[in-house]
This record gives C-alpha cells, structure tokens and sequence, in this order.
C-alpha cells in the first residue's frame, strides 16, 4: 500500500495526541478574533483547558449565520498583509461567508487534496481535467492546486460547454476527472445522444462531490462512463474539497483527523449521537492560521461508520452525505430527503438520468409529485407497460418515505437540464396560483 503523507499512517493513539495539541493551538490562534474571544472567553475555554479531546464540547457551536455576521473579515485572525486568498458562499440568499487564507492555509489544503486524489490511484503521469467552476467557488482551485501538488498535467476547463469538455478529453487524453454527479450524467447522456459511447473516453477516474448523490447514482456514473467515481466531501468553511474522501474501496469517505475534529451531533439537542447513527456534522479545523473555525456546523447529515477500512487506514470514515438538515421536507406531517426518492428511482433501468420533485397543494393538502424522466427504449412501449412501471416507482417510493406520490412518467430531455448542480426539488405550495 503506498502513501502520500505519514499521517495516513498515523495510530489512532498517534492521530488523538496530534488533535489535542493541534487543538489547543486553534483555540489560542482563534482567540485573537474579537468573535472567537469574546464566545471564548465567555465557555470559560482556553488552551490549557483543553486536557482531553471530549473538551472540544466545551466550545460553542459555530454556525452559518455566526459566520455572515462577521462579514467581511471579523474572524481573521492575523494581519491582513498575511492573507493571500478569500473564497466566498454565492450569498444569493443573502450576505456570504467568507473565508480567508495564508499561504501556510494553502501548502496545507494542496497537501490535503493531493493526499485525496493519491489514495484513489492518481500519479504524476495522469491528465486531469477539472469541469468544475472557478472563481469564489473553493471546488475549482481547491483540486486544482492537489492536481499541480501531484505533478499532473492539469486542465483548468471549468465548468459546462459539453463539447468543449469533450474535446479537450480526447485531444488531451484526459485521464482522471473533476465533475459534478449530475453533471457526469448529463455529460453522457449528451454524448449517447449523439450516438458515441461515452465509456470510450480515455478516463479512467472521476472526483465527484459537492451536492449529495446515492450509491445508485455513482454506479450509474461508472457504468456510463466505464471508470471508477470516487465521492469527495468538503466545504468552504472547512476550506473546500479534501475534507475526507474515498479510497479505493469506496466504503466510506476517510475524514482527515489530522487536519479536523469531527463530530455527529442531534440537529435539534446539540449532544453527540452514539457511533453508526446519523446526525449532523459539526467540523473544527486544526491546522488553519488565518481563519481557524471552531465547531462549524455543516447542516449536513452523515454517520461514523464502524469498523476497520482495509485500505489500514484508521482516519474514520464517514458515511456519504445522505442530506442536510436544512433541505428536509415536510409532506403531511412526514419528515422526506430527496435523497430517498434519488435512491429509489435509480434503482429503475427504464428511469433517464434526470427527476424533479414538485411539491404542490390541493385543497389544502400536500401532494408530493415526482417527473421521472423514462429511457426513449421504453417511454415507446405500450401504455399497460407504462401504467405498470408508474405504479411499481409509486410503490417503491410509498414504501421508502412512507408518503404516497403522485408520478409523472415523462419523455427523455424534457424536465429542465443544468451544467451545474442539479435543482431536484420545486416547492410550489406556498406559491398562489396564477
């Protein structure tokens, strides 16, 4: 087995002592924000309390909002002369958060993804091309500098222009790929589409992350595409991609100890929730100077999972992002994650590769539909065995969420596409009607 760094080899007794004094140096870093100070100062946390890693709980949670009220910079925690990059949420929604870095923050973060994509069988001699966007945007750069950190040849493409994509990947025989789920799917049904086979491009592996998909989905991806998907995690707050990743097994997603504490909490208690059962993830940073974060929550739902990787990695590994706790639905009193009706689709051959959720009201009452986009090979078959296939997704997805869906079998190409994260849910019940 080889290695990239010697963390990845580190004991679990090795990888606890390194977090308890990487801790401690957080705490005294980010106690020199006026926020961090102040919330600090307030839990009675200082770096010699910190005696144990269970006293991580001792410091107040951090969340997305904390962060937009100190915007633009009320968390650095150095001289602005020794920052060198900022990265921002969209703030379509409203004011962003905003993160900064020193040039220490970035060797680190390089050294993070590059350990990443090393795991997964990716060396120096590999092309790769990086589909997604740029910009304010951590994805991009975040596996860009892992990629150059490895000595690949690196293609910044971006995001979009499927034929530009394509082009670049057969004139340049790009091996490894960075791209979304959703847009992986619809990059090879494009080229279905048009009659080619999308498992002849030269890839042989792709990165994909940054919105949650199912097993389902990524199988799918490699089989379409004949390579192997790995699933990435990362976040803007916690730097971006090269959180935790996948190794070659793909049974879970190795989160980086040496770099962060990471902790499953209840959503709505706070307190830790026993190994294997999911709950919220809540991420501190260890080795970052100019905006260290203290147990930011993520919103994102996942789970420890047990046992020994046979990868000899012990890093735990987390469970792939099942939802968030913001995004849940609530249908007739009953609590829904897209995710669920995700795995069940995938789980149809005669099911394209695209679904919308519409969340409607009739007289006062919930209804929950789903547009599934069905194969031309069989939107052509005779109605029976359509009525039959809508009837066996009602059921399946009834039996998953418990809520009975009204499904619309629709044609190949018909519900709205995007290049860049898919937009799976409509929630029109709030909406008057025109």
């Amino acid at each position: 087995m080889e290695f990239f760094d010697i963390a990845e080899t580190w004991s679990r007794e090795a990888i606890s002592a390194a977090q308890i004094v990487r801790l401690r140096n957080t705490v005294e870093q980010a106690m020199k924000s006026p926020f961090y100070g102040q919330r600090l100062k307030e839990a009675g946390v200082t770096p010699g309390s910190i005696r144990s890693l269970d006293d991580v709980r001792r410091i107040p949670l951090t969340s997305k909002d904390d962060l937009r009220a100190q915007y633009p910079d009320g968390l650095i925690c150095v001289p602005k002369s020794e920052l060198v990059r900022m990265h921002a949420s969209s703030g379509t929604t409203g004011t962003p958060t905003v993160v900064y870095h020193t040039q220490s923050d970035l060797n680190s973060w390089a050294d993070l993804m590059a350990r990443c994509m090393y795991m997964v069988g990716i060396r120096r001699e590999d092309v790769f091309q990086n589909m997604a966007g740029y910009g304010l945007f951590t994805g991009g750069l975040g596996i860009h500098y892992g990629a150059e950190r490895l000595g690949c040849l690196t293609i910044p493409a971006g995001a979009g222009n499927t034929r530009r994509q394509v082009k670049l990947v057969r004139d340049f025989k790009t091996t490894v790929a960075h791209i979304i789920p959703s847009y992986a799917l619809y990059l090879g049904a494009a080229l279905r589409d048009e009659g080619e086979d999308p498992a002849e491009l030269p890839l042989r592996i792709a990165l994909i992350g940054a919105e949650p998909h199912t097993e389902e989905a990524r199988r799918r991806i490699e089989d379409m595409l004949g390579l192997k998907a790995y699933n990435s995690y990362g976040l803007s707050e916690m730097n971006g991609p090269g959180v935790a990743f996948e190794c070659v097994h793909q049974n879970g997603l190795h989160v980086w100890e040496d770099a962060y504490i990471a902790e499953i909490i209840d959503p709505v208690t706070g307190e830790a929730v026993p190994d294997g059962e999911v709950g919220e993830l809540v991420m501190t940073t260890l080795c970052r100077q100019g905006m260290p974060v203290l147990r930011y929550r993520t919103r994102d739902l996942t789970r420890f999972l047990p046992g020994e990787c046979p990868c000899g990695r012990v890093h735990r590994r987390l469970d792939r992002i099942l939802g968030r706790a913001d995004d849940m639905l609530i249908v007739k009193g009953v609590n829904i994650y897209p995710m669920q009706v995700e795995q069940v689709l995938m789980g149809f051959p005669e099911v394209g590769q695209n679904y919308l959720i519409v969340l409607e009201r009739d007289d006062f009452r919930d209804v929950l539909r789903v547009k599934v986009e069905i194969r031309d090979e069989y939107f052509e078959e005779d109605m029976r065995k359509l009525h039959g296939l809508r009837e066996r997704i009602t059921r399946r997805i009834h039996d998953e969420i418990l809520v009975t869906p009204k499904v619309d079998l629709v044609q190949h190409n018909s519900l709205p596409k995007s290049e860049g994260k898919a937009q799976r849910v409509q929630d029109l019940r709030d909406k008057p009607a025109l």
